[in-house]
Protein backbone atom coordinates (compact mmCIF):
# COMPACT_ATOMS: atom_id res chain seq x y z
CA UNK A 1 0.00 0.00 0.00
CA UNK A 2 1.73 3.50 -0.95
CA UNK A 3 1.54 5.71 2.50
CA UNK A 4 0.81 8.35 0.52
CA UNK A 5 -2.84 7.08 0.98
CA UNK A 6 -2.65 6.60 4.68
CA UNK A 7 -5.89 7.99 5.95
CA UNK A 8 -6.80 9.85 9.41
CA UNK A 9 -7.20 8.08 12.59
CA UNK A 10 -10.47 10.45 12.69
CA UNK A 11 -11.36 9.40 9.33
CA UNK A 12 -11.08 5.52 10.16
CA UNK A 13 -13.75 6.54 13.36
CA UNK A 14 -16.12 8.04 10.97
CA UNK A 15 -15.81 5.43 8.74
CA UNK A 16 -16.36 3.26 11.01
CA UNK A 17 -19.16 4.89 12.72
CA UNK A 18 -21.07 5.28 9.41
CA UNK A 19 -20.67 1.53 8.99
CA UNK A 20 -22.28 0.58 12.19
CA UNK A 21 -25.38 3.29 12.19
CA UNK A 22 -26.04 2.00 8.41
CA UNK A 23 -26.23 -1.45 9.92
CA UNK A 24 -29.83 -1.93 10.18
CA UNK A 25 -29.66 -4.90 12.53
CA UNK A 26 -27.42 -2.32 15.18
CA UNK A 27 -30.31 0.23 14.96
CA UNK A 28 -33.74 0.39 16.91
CA UNK A 29 -32.63 -2.85 18.93
CA UNK A 30 -33.16 -3.52 23.11
CA UNK A 31 -30.76 -4.99 25.33
CA UNK A 32 -31.47 -6.54 28.40
CA UNK A 33 -28.34 -5.86 31.25
CA UNK A 34 -27.71 -4.69 34.19
CA UNK A 35 -26.78 -1.16 35.07
CA UNK A 36 -23.18 -0.26 36.51
CA UNK A 37 -20.95 2.81 36.76
CA UNK A 38 -23.94 4.89 37.06
CA UNK A 39 -23.70 8.74 36.59
CA UNK A 40 -26.36 11.50 36.39
CA UNK A 41 -23.76 14.12 34.56
CA UNK A 42 -24.99 18.04 35.39
CA UNK A 43 -25.55 18.35 31.89
CA UNK A 44 -28.79 16.21 32.23
CA UNK A 45 -27.27 13.20 30.07
CA UNK A 46 -27.05 9.90 31.67
CA UNK A 47 -23.64 7.47 31.53
CA UNK A 48 -23.81 4.07 32.38
CA UNK A 49 -22.19 0.77 31.43
CA UNK A 50 -25.07 -2.45 30.88
CA UNK A 51 -23.03 -5.72 31.66
CA UNK A 52 -24.93 -9.36 31.44
CA UNK A 53 -22.69 -12.59 32.86
CA UNK A 54 -20.41 -12.37 29.78
CA UNK A 55 -19.77 -8.95 29.01
CA UNK A 56 -20.13 -5.45 29.58
CA UNK A 57 -21.18 -2.50 27.08
CA UNK A 58 -20.69 1.80 27.74
CA UNK A 59 -24.19 3.15 27.34
CA UNK A 60 -25.21 7.01 27.08
CA UNK A 61 -28.73 8.27 27.01
CA UNK A 62 -29.09 11.60 26.62
CA UNK A 63 -31.15 14.07 28.73
CA UNK A 64 -33.88 15.13 25.46
CA UNK A 65 -34.77 10.96 26.15
CA UNK A 66 -34.42 10.28 30.00
CA UNK A 67 -36.62 13.29 30.95
CA UNK A 68 -39.24 11.11 29.76
CA UNK A 69 -38.45 7.95 31.77
CA UNK A 70 -41.38 7.16 34.58
CA UNK A 71 -38.74 6.04 37.53
CA UNK A 72 -35.23 6.88 37.74
CA UNK A 73 -32.09 4.16 37.16
CA UNK A 74 -29.85 2.94 39.62
CA UNK A 75 -26.53 0.44 39.82
CA UNK A 76 -27.92 -2.89 39.90
CA UNK A 77 -31.18 -2.27 37.94
CA UNK A 78 -32.05 -4.70 35.66
CA UNK A 79 -33.35 -3.07 32.67
CA UNK A 80 -34.61 -3.42 29.04
CA UNK A 81 -32.85 -0.48 26.86
CA UNK A 82 -33.68 0.53 23.27
CA UNK A 83 -31.39 2.60 21.01
CA UNK A 84 -28.45 1.76 18.64
CA UNK A 85 -24.96 1.07 18.46
CA UNK A 86 -22.74 4.26 17.33
CA UNK A 87 -18.88 5.21 17.61
CA UNK A 88 -17.74 7.78 19.46
CA UNK A 89 -15.21 9.48 17.11
CA UNK A 90 -12.92 11.10 19.51
CA UNK A 91 -12.11 7.78 21.18
CA UNK A 92 -13.03 5.58 19.05
CA UNK A 93 -14.77 3.72 21.21
CA UNK A 94 -18.20 2.04 20.21
CA UNK A 95 -21.14 2.38 22.53
CA UNK A 96 -24.79 2.15 23.06
CA UNK A 97 -27.01 5.28 22.31
CA UNK A 98 -30.44 4.69 24.44
CA UNK A 99 -33.23 6.26 23.10
CA UNK A 100 -36.11 4.25 26.18
CA UNK A 101 -35.70 2.29 28.89
CA UNK A 102 -37.42 0.32 31.21
CA UNK A 103 -37.46 -1.55 34.36
CA UNK A 104 -36.73 -5.87 33.12
CA UNK A 105 -39.10 -7.73 35.76
CA UNK A 106 -41.43 -5.27 37.16
CA UNK A 107 -43.63 -2.87 35.39
CA UNK A 108 -42.08 0.45 34.94
CA UNK A 109 -45.32 2.28 35.93
CA UNK A 110 -45.61 0.77 39.53
CA UNK A 111 -41.69 0.93 40.13
CA UNK A 112 -42.38 5.20 39.05
CA UNK A 113 -45.33 5.18 41.48
CA UNK A 114 -43.37 3.48 44.40
CA UNK A 115 -40.71 6.17 43.66
CA UNK A 116 -42.70 9.06 43.68
CA UNK A 117 -44.94 8.15 46.59
CA UNK A 118 -41.29 7.34 48.61
CA UNK A 119 -40.06 10.86 47.93
CA UNK A 120 -43.13 12.72 48.02
CA UNK A 121 -43.48 11.45 51.77
CA UNK A 122 -40.21 12.14 52.43
CA UNK A 123 -41.18 15.44 51.63
CA UNK A 124 -44.03 15.59 54.26
CA UNK A 125 -47.27 15.60 51.48
CA UNK A 126 -48.51 13.28 52.86
CA UNK A 127 -48.44 13.85 56.39
CA UNK A 128 -51.86 13.92 58.30
CA UNK A 129 -50.86 17.22 60.37
CA UNK A 130 -51.37 19.05 56.83
CA UNK A 131 -54.56 17.66 56.10
CA UNK A 132 -57.47 19.42 56.89
CA UNK A 133 -61.11 18.88 57.92
CA UNK A 134 -63.93 19.01 55.54
CA UNK A 135 -66.41 21.99 56.40
CA UNK A 136 -69.74 20.77 58.03
CA UNK A 137 -72.09 22.26 55.72
CA UNK A 138 -70.91 23.37 52.58
CA UNK A 139 -72.92 25.11 49.91
CA UNK A 140 -71.15 24.81 47.07
CA UNK A 141 -69.32 21.49 46.02
CA UNK A 142 -66.91 21.69 43.04
CA UNK A 143 -66.22 18.53 40.79
CA UNK A 144 -63.47 17.73 39.00
CA UNK A 145 -64.06 14.86 36.57
CA UNK A 146 -64.29 13.81 33.11
CA UNK A 147 -68.28 14.71 31.90
CA UNK A 148 -68.89 11.61 30.20
CA UNK A 149 -67.73 9.20 32.22
CA UNK A 150 -69.85 7.07 35.08
CA UNK A 151 -67.92 8.88 37.78
CA UNK A 152 -69.35 12.50 37.27
CA UNK A 153 -73.02 10.93 37.01
CA UNK A 154 -72.74 8.86 39.98
CA UNK A 155 -71.51 12.24 41.95
CA UNK A 156 -74.18 14.53 40.76
CA UNK A 157 -77.11 11.76 41.47
CA UNK A 158 -75.39 10.88 45.35
CA UNK A 159 -75.27 14.59 45.70
CA UNK A 160 -78.74 15.45 44.35
CA UNK A 161 -80.42 12.90 46.77
CA UNK A 162 -78.68 13.52 50.09
CA UNK A 163 -79.16 17.25 49.58
CA UNK A 164 -81.05 19.42 46.66
CA UNK A 165 -79.90 22.78 48.10
CA UNK A 166 -76.33 22.10 47.49
CA UNK A 167 -75.09 24.11 44.50
CA UNK A 168 -72.50 22.22 42.35
CA UNK A 169 -69.78 23.74 39.83
CA UNK A 170 -68.58 21.24 37.36
CA UNK A 171 -64.98 21.37 35.66
CA UNK A 172 -64.69 19.24 32.79
CA UNK A 173 -61.53 17.57 32.42
CA UNK A 174 -59.23 14.90 30.27
CA UNK A 175 -58.61 12.00 33.08
CA UNK A 176 -56.61 9.46 30.94
CA UNK A 177 -54.09 9.96 28.57
CA UNK A 178 -51.03 12.68 27.97
CA UNK A 179 -53.12 15.86 28.33
CA UNK A 180 -54.93 14.43 31.79
CA UNK A 181 -52.57 15.63 34.27
CA UNK A 182 -51.73 18.97 33.07
CA UNK A 183 -55.59 19.68 32.50
CA UNK A 184 -56.35 18.77 36.40
CA UNK A 185 -53.52 20.76 37.49
CA UNK A 186 -55.22 23.37 36.02
CA UNK A 187 -58.82 22.71 37.32
CA UNK A 188 -57.19 22.55 40.83
CA UNK A 189 -55.76 25.51 40.37
CA UNK A 190 -58.67 27.42 38.68
CA UNK A 191 -61.13 26.27 41.18
CA UNK A 192 -59.13 28.07 44.09
CA UNK A 193 -58.98 30.99 41.72
CA UNK A 194 -62.12 31.31 41.57
CA UNK A 195 -62.70 30.50 45.16
CA UNK A 196 -66.63 29.36 45.26
CA UNK A 197 -66.44 25.89 46.08
CA UNK A 198 -66.05 24.88 49.89
CA UNK A 199 -64.92 21.12 48.98
CA UNK A 200 -63.81 19.83 45.85
CA UNK A 201 -63.57 16.37 44.43
CA UNK A 202 -61.17 14.90 41.96
CA UNK A 203 -61.58 11.95 40.71
CA UNK A 204 -62.56 9.15 38.31
CA UNK A 205 -64.27 5.78 37.71
CA UNK A 206 -61.83 2.31 38.16
CA UNK A 207 -59.65 1.61 35.00
CA UNK A 208 -56.14 0.37 34.98
CA UNK A 209 -52.91 1.07 36.14
CA UNK A 210 -51.88 3.06 33.22
CA UNK A 211 -55.45 4.13 32.78
CA UNK A 212 -55.19 6.14 36.27
CA UNK A 213 -51.96 6.99 36.11
CA UNK A 214 -52.95 10.64 35.48
CA UNK A 215 -53.62 10.81 39.19
CA UNK A 216 -50.27 9.23 39.92
CA UNK A 217 -48.05 12.05 38.30
CA UNK A 218 -46.05 14.15 40.58
CA UNK A 219 -47.73 17.88 39.27
CA UNK A 220 -51.05 16.69 40.30
CA UNK A 221 -49.84 16.07 43.56
CA UNK A 222 -48.40 18.78 44.55
CA UNK A 223 -51.57 20.68 43.19
CA UNK A 224 -53.44 18.34 45.24
CA UNK A 225 -51.26 19.55 48.25
CA UNK A 226 -51.43 23.45 47.43
CA UNK A 227 -54.63 23.90 47.11
CA UNK A 228 -56.63 26.19 49.63
CA UNK A 229 -60.00 24.22 49.40
CA UNK A 230 -60.27 20.85 51.04
CA UNK A 231 -59.96 17.81 48.33
CA UNK A 232 -61.82 14.92 48.96
CA UNK A 233 -59.86 12.34 46.26
CA UNK A 234 -62.18 9.96 44.36
CA UNK A 235 -60.32 7.46 41.69
CA UNK A 236 -61.07 4.36 40.54
CA UNK A 237 -62.68 1.21 43.30
CA UNK A 238 -62.38 0.68 46.93
CA UNK A 239 -58.97 -0.99 45.86
CA UNK A 240 -57.48 1.38 44.13
CA UNK A 241 -54.92 3.56 45.58
CA UNK A 242 -53.31 6.40 43.75
CA UNK A 243 -50.45 9.11 44.62
CA UNK A 244 -53.76 11.48 44.57
CA UNK A 245 -55.51 9.61 47.30
CA UNK A 246 -52.30 10.08 49.77
CA UNK A 247 -51.68 13.89 48.99
CA UNK A 248 -55.61 15.02 49.18
CA UNK A 249 -56.99 15.98 52.61
CA UNK A 250 -59.65 13.07 52.59
CA UNK A 251 -59.63 9.65 50.42
CA UNK A 252 -63.07 8.08 49.28
CA UNK A 253 -62.73 4.74 48.06
CA UNK A 254 -65.23 5.38 45.04
CA UNK A 255 -66.74 8.83 43.68
CA UNK A 256 -70.49 7.82 44.92
CA UNK A 257 -68.30 7.30 48.96
CA UNK A 258 -66.98 10.86 47.79
CA UNK A 259 -70.33 12.55 47.25
CA UNK A 260 -71.74 11.14 50.71
CA UNK A 261 -68.61 12.47 52.34
CA UNK A 262 -68.62 15.78 51.32
CA UNK A 263 -72.50 16.33 51.88
CA UNK A 264 -73.89 15.38 54.60
CA UNK A 265 -78.02 14.00 54.22
CA UNK A 266 -81.16 16.45 54.08
CA UNK A 267 -82.86 14.32 56.25
CA UNK A 268 -79.64 13.99 59.08
CA UNK A 269 -79.60 17.98 58.75
CA UNK A 270 -83.63 17.97 59.40
CA UNK A 271 -83.27 15.63 62.60
CA UNK A 272 -80.40 17.97 63.69
CA UNK A 273 -82.70 21.47 63.35
CA UNK A 274 -85.49 19.41 64.97
CA UNK A 275 -83.48 18.66 67.78
CA UNK A 276 -82.35 21.88 68.19
CA UNK A 277 -85.70 23.36 67.59
CA UNK A 278 -86.89 21.11 70.86
CA UNK A 279 -84.26 22.31 72.56
CA UNK A 280 -84.30 25.99 72.04
CA UNK A 281 -88.07 25.71 72.83
CA UNK A 282 -87.57 23.51 76.40
CA UNK A 283 -84.79 27.17 77.12
CA UNK A 284 -87.38 29.15 76.12
CA UNK A 285 -89.39 27.84 78.23
CA UNK A 286 -87.14 27.56 81.24
CA UNK A 287 -86.47 31.21 80.52
CA UNK A 288 -90.10 32.33 80.80
CA UNK A 289 -91.29 30.47 83.74
CA UNK A 290 -88.19 32.00 85.92
CA UNK A 291 -88.54 35.50 84.33
CA UNK A 292 -92.45 34.67 85.82
CA UNK A 293 -91.53 33.48 89.18
CA UNK A 294 -89.07 36.89 89.60
CA UNK A 295 -92.24 39.05 88.42
CA UNK A 296 -94.28 37.09 91.38
CA UNK A 297 -91.71 37.48 93.74
CA UNK A 298 -91.14 41.37 92.80
CA UNK A 299 -95.07 41.94 92.89
CA UNK A 300 -94.95 40.70 96.56
CA UNK A 301 -92.23 42.85 97.29
CA UNK A 302 -92.73 45.65 100.12
CA UNK A 303 -91.72 48.22 97.72
CA UNK A 304 -94.54 47.70 95.58
CA UNK A 305 -96.81 46.60 98.20
CA UNK A 306 -96.07 49.99 100.64
CA UNK A 307 -94.58 52.34 98.35
CA UNK A 308 -94.79 55.29 100.62
CA UNK A 309 -93.46 53.40 103.36
CA UNK A 310 -90.44 52.44 101.21
CA UNK A 311 -90.14 56.48 100.27
CA UNK A 312 -89.91 57.33 103.98
CA UNK A 313 -86.74 55.04 104.74
CA UNK A 314 -85.17 56.20 101.69
CA UNK A 315 -85.98 59.87 102.72
CA UNK A 316 -84.72 59.09 106.45
CA UNK A 317 -81.74 57.52 105.25
CA UNK A 318 -81.05 60.41 103.01
CA UNK A 319 -81.32 62.68 106.00
CA UNK A 320 -78.39 61.05 107.67
CA UNK A 321 -76.18 60.72 104.66
CA UNK A 322 -76.37 64.21 104.75
CA UNK A 323 -75.76 64.82 108.31
CA UNK A 324 -72.52 62.52 107.72
CA UNK A 325 -71.25 64.31 104.75
CA UNK A 326 -71.32 67.39 106.63
CA UNK A 327 -69.45 66.15 109.66
CA UNK A 328 -67.22 65.01 107.21
CA UNK A 329 -66.79 67.42 105.04
CA UNK A 330 -65.99 69.89 108.24
CA UNK A 331 -63.39 67.74 109.50
CA UNK A 332 -61.73 67.53 106.15
CA UNK A 333 -62.05 71.29 106.33
CA UNK A 334 -59.84 71.66 109.76
CA UNK A 335 -57.45 68.96 108.10
CA UNK A 336 -57.09 70.81 105.15
CA UNK A 337 -56.87 74.34 107.35
CA UNK A 338 -53.85 72.31 109.37
CA UNK A 339 -51.95 71.03 106.29
CA UNK A 340 -51.97 74.60 104.89
CA UNK A 341 -51.05 75.95 108.19
CA UNK A 342 -47.92 73.44 108.20
CA UNK A 343 -47.05 73.92 104.05
CA UNK A 344 -46.75 77.85 105.27
CA UNK A 345 -44.24 77.48 107.66
CA UNK A 346 -42.24 75.13 105.75
CA UNK A 347 -42.43 77.62 103.01
CA UNK A 348 -41.28 79.99 105.31
CA UNK A 349 -38.48 77.79 106.61
CA UNK A 350 -37.26 77.45 103.12
CA UNK A 351 -37.44 81.04 102.40
CA UNK A 352 -34.65 81.78 100.25
CA UNK A 353 -32.99 85.02 101.88
CA UNK A 354 -33.01 83.33 105.51
CA UNK A 355 -31.64 80.06 104.22
CA UNK A 356 -28.46 82.52 102.77
CA UNK A 357 -27.97 84.08 106.46
CA UNK A 358 -27.60 81.04 107.81
CA UNK A 359 -25.73 79.45 105.50
CA UNK A 360 -23.26 82.78 105.92
CA UNK A 361 -22.98 82.47 109.45
CA UNK A 362 -22.19 78.64 109.46
CA UNK A 363 -19.48 79.43 106.91
CA UNK A 364 -18.11 82.15 108.95
CA UNK A 365 -18.26 79.57 112.10
CA UNK A 366 -16.79 76.80 109.57
CA UNK A 367 -13.67 79.09 108.73
CA UNK A 368 -12.86 79.90 112.24
CA UNK A 369 -13.04 76.32 113.21
CA UNK A 370 -11.07 75.51 110.11
CA UNK A 371 -8.28 78.24 110.98
CA UNK A 372 -7.61 77.17 114.68
CA UNK A 373 -7.83 73.60 113.61
CA UNK A 374 -5.20 74.54 110.98
CA UNK A 375 -2.85 76.50 113.50
CA UNK A 376 -2.88 73.58 116.03
CA UNK A 377 -1.63 70.85 112.92
CA UNK A 378 0.48 73.63 111.91
CA UNK A 379 2.65 73.61 115.44
CA UNK A 380 2.49 70.05 115.66
CA UNK A 381 3.58 69.34 112.38
CA UNK A 382 6.75 72.34 113.26
CA UNK A 383 7.58 70.20 116.07
CA UNK A 384 7.44 66.76 115.02
CA UNK A 385 9.95 68.45 111.61
CA UNK A 386 12.18 69.25 114.31
CA UNK A 387 12.50 66.60 116.13
CA UNK A 388 12.76 64.44 113.20
CA UNK A 389 15.86 67.08 111.91
CA UNK A 390 17.61 66.73 115.21
CA UNK A 391 17.31 63.18 115.22
CA UNK A 392 18.22 62.73 111.43
CA UNK A 393 21.35 65.19 112.31
CA UNK A 394 22.58 62.64 115.04
CA UNK A 395 22.53 59.52 112.65
CA UNK A 396 24.04 61.42 110.35
CA UNK A 397 27.25 59.25 108.72
CA UNK A 398 29.49 62.92 108.16
CA UNK A 399 28.20 63.76 111.96
CA UNK A 400 30.26 60.49 112.68
CA UNK A 401 33.06 61.18 110.53
CA UNK A 402 33.69 64.14 111.96
CA UNK A 403 34.53 62.52 114.65
CA UNK A 404 37.59 61.16 112.82
CA UNK A 405 35.69 58.07 111.36
CA UNK A 406 35.88 57.62 107.63
CA UNK A 407 34.19 54.74 105.24
CA UNK A 408 36.60 52.88 102.43
CA UNK A 409 34.97 52.17 99.20
CA UNK A 410 36.69 50.64 96.19
CA UNK A 411 38.08 52.25 93.42
CA UNK A 412 33.96 52.78 91.45
CA UNK A 413 32.98 54.34 95.08
CA UNK A 414 29.80 51.49 94.46
CA UNK A 415 30.82 48.96 97.05
CA UNK A 416 32.01 49.73 100.92
CA UNK A 417 34.66 47.63 101.91
CA UNK A 418 33.68 45.81 104.96
CA UNK A 419 36.69 43.60 105.85
CA UNK A 420 40.19 42.77 105.17
CA UNK A 421 38.95 40.32 102.59
CA UNK A 422 37.21 42.87 100.53
CA UNK A 423 40.89 43.81 99.03
CA UNK A 424 43.89 42.61 97.66
CA UNK A 425 47.26 44.55 97.95
CA UNK A 426 47.73 46.69 95.46
CA UNK A 427 44.06 47.43 94.91
CA UNK A 428 43.18 51.33 94.45
CA UNK A 429 40.21 52.22 96.96
CA UNK A 430 38.69 55.35 98.18
CA UNK A 431 38.54 56.82 101.42
CA UNK A 432 35.72 59.09 102.59
CA UNK A 433 36.10 61.41 105.43
CA UNK A 434 33.76 64.03 106.71
CA UNK A 435 35.78 67.23 104.36
CA UNK A 436 36.60 64.95 101.12
CA UNK A 437 37.99 62.13 99.23
CA UNK A 438 41.40 60.17 99.49
CA UNK A 439 42.82 57.95 96.65
CA UNK A 440 44.88 55.10 98.18
CA UNK A 441 46.27 52.02 97.63
CA UNK A 442 46.96 49.39 99.85
CA UNK A 443 49.84 48.13 100.29
CA UNK A 444 49.76 45.18 102.74
CA UNK A 445 47.05 43.33 104.61
CA UNK A 446 47.01 42.61 108.48
CA UNK A 447 44.32 40.61 110.24
CA UNK A 448 42.99 41.54 113.81
CA UNK A 449 45.62 39.67 115.76
CA UNK A 450 48.54 40.48 113.66
CA UNK A 451 47.31 44.32 114.25
CA UNK A 452 47.38 43.45 118.31
CA UNK A 453 50.79 41.53 117.93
Amino acid sequence: MDPARAISIRDINRLIKMKLEGDSGLQDIWLRGEISNFTFHSSGHMYFTLKDEGARLKCIMFASYNQRLPFSPKDGMKVLARGGVSVYERDGQYQFYATAMQPDGIGSLYLAYEQLKKKLEAEGLFDELRKRELPAYPRTVGVITSPTGAAVRDILITLERRNPAVHVLLYPVSVQGKTAAPSIVKAIREMNALGEADVLIVGRGGGSLEELWAFNEEAVARAIGESRIPVISAVGHETDFTISDFAADLRAPTPTAAAELAVRHAGELKQNLAYFERRMAKSLSSLLASARERLRHAARSPYFMQPRRSLLVQAERLDRLKERLRYVLRDRQALSAERHARLVGKLLAANPGRQAALSRQRLVSATRSLELAMGGLLRRRRAEFGSAVRHLDALSPLKIMGRGYSLVYDESMKKLVRTTGDVQPGDLVRVRLADGTLDCQVWGIRGEEQAHG
